[in-house]
């Protein structure tokens, strides 16, 4: 592979995590909006309580929300796996050099 196509590659890679895990974030928002135990009261911004969602910390237990919610733990697992993708990709560019 020529450098600049290992470039390219890296740069469509990290493009679409991108968004796939902005994706993530918006839909974590709307679950903070929907569960009364993670709405910002401070009338400051925040993070998003990412992980909160993630693990279903004080997240509404309705069926929309929940649905939500695994929804976003399926982007994020994406995410993981994108990695994972990248990481064996590059070992198997180095160990063919």
């Amino acid at each position: 592979m020529t450098g600049e196509t290992v470039y390219l590659l890296c740069g469509v890679w990290a493009l679409v995590v991108l968004a796939i895990f902005i994706q993530a974030v918006r839909l974590s928002y709307r679950i903070e909006a929907r569960s009364p135990g993670l709405t910002n009261r401070s009338g400051f911004p925040r993070n998003a309580m990412i992980f909160h969602t993630a693990t279903n910390t004080n997240v509404a237990r309705d069926e929309e929300t929940q649905a939500m919610r695994r929804r976003m733990n399926r982007l994020l697992l994406i995410v993981l796996a994108g990695f994972a993708l990248l990481w064996a990709g590059v070992s198997l560019v180095q160990s063919a050099e």
